[in-house]
């Protein structure tokens, strides 16, 4: 069997990544269903689906798209299609899941409307509303509208990527028709309440109710709203690096303006319009008939956010989710050293149900510790306040050596990464940026201490990004170990980074793109030798390599008891007879982004487990460096089996794959059934997993465990 090629591949057990992408964002929008959602939080999943939809039009169509055009030959190694093909069923499924959301968006909407808040036409303003909103537009709006003409004495326009734009067909006196069009400005609130309840009415309509008063001369036919999603698949070509002497920062900085000009792959109207001016929105944007999507939902669903944070404080409290605040780990000690604590026993923070805030702690503990000479740390995305980059500036201006590996393609975040990387510089920490052709997307952080002629380790191994804003809405774990030989493996990757080197060795770290495939390859092989004794769990977030998938179906086939929970893309179907008839695959969605990684193989004494910054995607296994730390102390690995067995009792927010690709809830509408995240919001995994008698073992403590009142 050729591998990757497409050619002689069985397709039998797997199916397509966009595909099943897709279906993943239909499970997101699908929580906007549940009646046990509060009604805000339901109209966020719709924006969440929105956004992901967006990135998915200028990631993996954009991508697709580039493959059309240099290599249509090339096949997809998991469903056979070549990427014009894989375009055409994508923009088949499009259509359907845009008028699910339109559906789901009009019962919300009408929900809330029982509670006075209401997305208002502009035709149904109130007599008061309608002199506010004339005075607003004219003092606020008016003076920053730039109506624009498009003619032979105008070039043709270039429309930003997801900005709204109101489009018109216009007529001169001699019924000579043009197009026109009005950028609405981002300067300008996007929502404008009106009054002190709910009532409001979103910019674009007001700007599209008066355009027709804005051209002058023309004559206003037809209208709409509308919005392009340009390709920004932008490629960071290291090769052009060879010159010692150019600025990776700064061509980077140059890449990301080239997102606003690439080709469009998608036009957005919001509602139905006539012919003429539908061929003038072709011509402008240069996309096809299949391309045009009409969406009668807000275009910019990231208003649903600005409506949440302008709504009566009282009101807006009682339709979300009751404020979560992440506790302290009960196994750590407050008033007491948390480097000290973690060089007696490793520690665990299970996000977002820990706080972060002993992991900040610990670093501005060594930035202020004599002994500490130095911390390393990989960078890949962080919050737009980090804490965490002011513990590292410190640590440098105390005199400790501080290097920041610093990924400046954390796409969509590039911008916020060149930011903190000249901040860290300006302190004094050594900031690099990684290998060429390989993403950094490791989070490690290593604290390196020297007392008494001897050096010792502190090492920090996570499976998401250091980011507080992240850490209070995704599941993740951070690992704090004072293992040494751990932290030798941190030192040796460090030093492996500065130099480029990909090739380094590693006694207790899996690092790819060398090291963690075939590591997991090797544990599958030692799975499939105990027949139907064998036993896997996976958590990641998605599962697309070709030689994972069928090594599974190989354990499958074997008799192994395959259980996975992969949130997003799973390009392996469970269930099929004779293939992956072991095969469970579980998806969760739900109040927090399931992000965690955890590989378990074996059951019992014989598990081992480790938590990783990598899914099992081949971009992440051959194309990026990622990390995955083994866990050696018992308790920890007692609370990761614990996190896996509640999440595959999870009923209330669970899918379970079927053999043909399609996901059927676990549960529908069962009060009582069990959601993991709510339970993990109750359970005190830490105080429960420090008092546990050794002796009782993993079944005794599971027992102990799930029948406390």
């Amino acid at each position: 069997m050729s591998k990757g090629t497409g050619i002689n591949e069985s397709y039998s057990y797997t199916q397509n990544r966009e595909l099943s992408w897709l279906s993943f964002n239909r499970r997101v929008l699908e929580e906007a269903i549940d009646p046990s959602v509060p009604l805000l939080e339901r109209l966020k999943f719709i924006s969440i689906f929105s956004t992901n939809l967006d990135e998915f039009f200028m990631i993996r169509v954009g991508s697709l798209f580039d493959i059309a055009s240099i290599n249509p030959k090339h096949i997809d190694n998991k469903s056979g299609m070549s990427a014009s093909e894989q375009l055409d069923s994508i923009y088949k499924v499009i259509p359907g899941l845009i008028e699910k959301k339109r559906r789901i968006y009009a019962t919300v909407c009408a929900e809330l409307a029982k509670y006075g808040v209401k997305d208002i036409d502009y035709d149904d303003l109130r007599k008061d509303e309608l002199e506010y909103v004339k005075r607003f537009f004219d003092m606020e709006v008016l003076p920053v509208l730039s109506p624009q003409i498009v003619d032979n004495r105008h070039p043709k326009p270039n429309f930003h990527s997801k900005d709204l734009y109101i489009a018109s067909l216009v007529r001169d006196k001699n019924d000579k028709k043009s197009f026109a069009f009005i950028p609405v400005p981002k300067i300008l609130p996007q929502i404008i309440m009106l009054g002190d309840g709910g009532r409001f009415i979103r910019l674009e309509n007001i700007i599209l109710h008066c355009a027709p008063e804005l051209y002058g001369k023309f004559r206003q036919v037809d209208s709409c709203v509308f919005s392009v999603t340009r390709n920004a698949d932008v490629s960071f070509d290291s090769e052009k690096f060879e010159d010692t002497e150019t600025d990776f920062r700064k061509y980077v900085q140059k890449l990301l303006k080239k997102r606003q000009t690439l080709a469009v792959v998608r036009l957005e109207i919001d509602r139905e319009i006539s012919d003429p001016l539908r061929k003038e929105l072709l011509k402008m944007t240069d996309v096809e008939t299949h391309q045009i999507y009409i969406d009668q939902t807000p275009l910019n669903m990231k208003c649903v956010f600005e409506i949440i944070d302008k709504l009566p404080e009282e009101l807006s409290r009682r339709l979300q989710y009751e404020p979560y605040e992440p506790r302290w780990p009960e196994d750590i000690d407050r008033n007491t050293s948390i480097m000290e604590q973690i060089r007696q026993k490793d520690k665990l923070l299970f996000f977002p149900f820990d706080s972060v805030e002993p992991f900040i702690k610990m670093l501005n503990e060594a930035a202020d510790d004599d002994d500490v000479v130095s911390v390393k740390i990989t960078i890949y995305r962080l919050a737009s306040s980090s804490k965490i980059v002011r513990a590292l500036c410190r640590a440098a201006e105390n005199g400790k050596e501080v290097i920041a590996l610093m990924e400046l393609r954390a796409r969509f975040d590039e911008e916020n990464n060149i930011g903190w990387s000249k901040m860290l510089e300006e302190a004094g920490c050594k900031v690099i940026y990684g290998i060429e052709n390989f993403k950094c997307h490791s989070k490690i952080c290593l604290i390196t201490s020297y007392k008494k002629g001897k050096y010792s380790y502190i090492t920090q191994i996570g499976t998401g990004n250091y980011n507080e804003k992240t850490n209070a809405m995704y599941t993740d774990l951070s690992l704090m170990t004072a293992n040494e030989a751990i932290g030798l493996d941190g030192t040796a990757f460090f030093r492996n980074m500065l130099t480029g080197n990909l090739e380094g060795e590693y006694k207790r770290l899996l690092v790819a793109p060398k090291g963690i495939k075939p590591a997991i390859c090797d544990m599958i092989d030692e799975q499939i030798a105990k027949g139907k004794d064998g036993y896997i769990c996976i958590k990641v977030n998605s599962v697309t390599d070709r030689d994972v998938i069928d090594k599974l179906a190989e354990a499958s086939k074997a008799g192994v008891d395959i259980q996975m929970i992969v949130r997003g893309i799973c390009c392996i179907r469970a269930g099929i007879p004779q293939e992956t008839e072991n095969v469970v695959v579980t998806s969760i969605v739900g109040r927090y982004l399931e992000h965690a990684r955890i590989y378990c193989f074996g059951k019992g004494d014989d598990a081992r487990l480790y938590i990783s910054s990598s899914d099992l995607m081949t971009r992440n296994l051959s194309r990026r460096v990622e990390i995955a730390g083994p866990v050696y102390d018992e308790d920890i690995k007692q609370m990761l089996l614990t996190i896996l067995k509640v999440q595959l009792e999870d009923k209330a927010k669970a899918s379970l794959l079927q053999p043909d690709g399609s996901y059927i809830r676990k549960c529908e509408g069962e009060q009582t059934a069990l959601d993991s995240q709510q339970e993990f919001m109750k359970m005190r995994l830490h105080k429960e997993m420090t008092h546990a008698p050794q002796e009782e073992g993993v079944k005794g403590f599971f027992h102990r465990l799930f029948s406390r009142k």
